[in-house]
């Protein structure tokens, strides 16, 4: 017996030596192998970034240095209750965001399947039973059969096959809720953006029927004044041409204020629907002429699509490891215990049970090049990630210059814009005194300064929303809004009945109140494009 376990002892030890001279020969030397934690493959290190050191507009006095704080920039920002609402509940109901947290609960499963693989990877409990018939004399020709037995094959992680996959599944973990933060951060600019087209819309329409009336009664003036002899058909002809052209504005900013409306109702995961009654009456969103920017170095790189990128980048650099563990061989221990008898009295008696343990090597020796070339595959695959994930750095501080040089440049542009609208509307009120008063005034400069009072008054608005629009995309290309703690509903998962548990709680944002919000002002459609 001794000389047995002694024999097997021996067979062990020249697995464990075997092994080791090939962990020598391998991609991976045995000092690596033992550094790593007793893992082939590389172990993760974050690639560099090529970010920028400063804004480009950093001198502007407008742009702030401070760090950002950009959980709640909506609220922080415009102060707009009707766009605190919307964005609670879009947040909430919107499938989009859904379907991120359903890919959350798909990671965490895949996840679980990998540590399940530290385990034994067979473990199989069998019973059969069979009644023979053999042929020949002077014996029972028949006789049954009774078994049963349990196998158990574990091949042991002794190259971190496993454990490599078990890293890359945490990092596509994270991968995915970074994915998350993404929707979410895109989720929160598109409602704001969308809720600031639609305001602005509404102005413009505002401001659009307010001098279609104008240009009525400019009309209706000068067909009276046609009936009297004092202007000719022409005038009149000349005064319903610009009245009518400035009504056609009417239904095209009815259009897009429609179609904004139905954008925001599916952003909100809701059929479109008429929601101005929902929203009410407001003004376009003012803001603040300065913005917070931090540095590119502390803001773009925890944007969560970068970070997404950087987390797929170590989930591949632990594929490596996984490809290049087949260089090596697979030891595997495995055995068998159970009973055996031709009576089904017999199968739990002394003597009827059977097992067998031992270890077993599977090496593939003729791989014609296949895993080196999955080697090399997985290799390549990370170094495209790699590229990748400096390309997103890249975008992002694109981006971000682009909101900013968009939010200053468009202040100037509003700036000029008032002047203009204001100089056009003084300039109708002038000349709309003399025409009513009977002055002779030709015709043509009534109806232009009336037009041009139009345009301009509509761009100013288009212009006050514009500024608006660049403090979205600022903080769009800042990712702000993840994480947030403002957020006073659940991330939204995919619905499951009351009494069933799902894994939402685990990936919930703390709730809070939102900061308040003031109450817009009601003036005149002039005035408030100058706030």
């Amino acid at each position: 017996m001794a000389a047995k376990i002694l024999r097997r002892g021996q067979g062990m030890l020249a697995v464990s030596l075997g092994c080791l001279l090939l962990a020598a020969v391998g991609c991976t030397g045995p000092r690596q192998w033992i550094s790593n934690g007793f893992k082939v493959g590389p172990n993760y290190c974050p690639p560099s970034t090529p970010v920028a050191q400063g804004w480009i507009d950093a001198d502007d006095e407008r742009v702030i240095g401070d760090p950002v704080d950009a959980a709640a920039w909506w609220s922080n920002s415009f102060r707009d209750p009707v766009l605190n609402e919307l964005v609670a509940e879009a947040y909430s109901q919107n499938l989009t965001l859904r379907q991120a947290g359903s890919r959350i609960m798909q990671a965490r499963a895949l996840r679980a399947i990998q540590i399940g693989e530290l385990f034994p990877q067979q473990q199989t409990a069998s019973a059969d039973y069979s009644h023979n018939l053999t042929t020949g004399s002077g014996f029972d020709r028949h006789f049954s059969s009774w078994r049963g037995a349990f196998q158990l094959a574990w091949e042991i992680d002794f190259w971190g096959r496993y454990r490599r996959a078990v890293e890359a599944a945490d990092a596509d973990l994270d991968a995915t809720m970074f994915d998350y933060g993404d929707v979410v951060v895109t989720l929160i600019a598109d409602v704001a953006s969308t809720y600031i087209e639609i305001r602005t819309l509404q102005k413009r329409l505002e401001l659009v029927k307010l001098n279609v009336e104008s240009q009525k009664q400019t009309y209706e003036i000068t067909e009276i004044r046609f009936e009297g002899g004092e202007s000719s058909d022409v005038d009149v002809q000349q005064a319903k041409s610009s009245y009518v052209q400035t009504a056609a504005l009417v239904p095209q900013v009815e259009i897009n204020l429609r179609q904004a409306q139905n954008r925001l109702c599916v952003l909100m995961g809701m059929p479109p629907e008429n929601i101005l009654d929902m929203l009410g009456e407001g003004d376009i969103p003012t803001v603040e002429p300065e913005i917070v920017l931090g540095i590119p170095a502390a803001t773009l790189l925890q944007r969560p699509d970068v970070r997404r990128a950087e987390r797929l980048v170590a989930a591949q650099s632990a594929f490596i490891g996984v490809a290049e563990a087949d260089f090596y061989p697979r030891i595997t221990l495995s055995g068998t215990v159970g009973r055996s008898a031709n009576q089904f009295k017999d199968l739990f008696r002394s003597g009827s049970g059977f097992g067998s343990v031992g270890p077993s090597v599977d090496w593939n020796v003729l791989n014609y090049g296949r895993i080196l070339n999955r080697v090399r595959f997985e290799d390549a695959r990370f170094q495209e990630l790699v590229y990748a994930y400096q390309q997103s750095v890249l975008n992002a501080n694109l981006e971000a210059e682009n909101a900013i040089v968009r939010f200053l440049k468009s202040q100037e542009l509003l700036r000029l814009q008032l002047e203009a609208a204001e100089a056009a509307d003084l300039t109708n009120k002038l000349i709309t005194e003399k025409f009513v008063a009977g002055d002779q005034i030709d015709f043509n400069r009534v109806f232009g300064v009336q037009n041009t009072k139009t345009q301009q008054e509509v761009a100013a608005a288009a212009a006050k929303g514009e500024v608006a629009q660049g403090v979205v995309e600022i903080y769009r290309a800042l990712g702000g809004g993840w994480p947030s703690p403002y957020l006073n509903t659940p991330p939204a998962v995919p619905a499951a009945p009351v009494d069933t548990p799902t894994d939402a709680e685990e990936i919930q944002v703390p709730a809070a109140e939102l900061p308040p919000a003031a109450e817009p002002d009601l003036q005149n459609p002039l005035d408030q494009l100058e706030q």
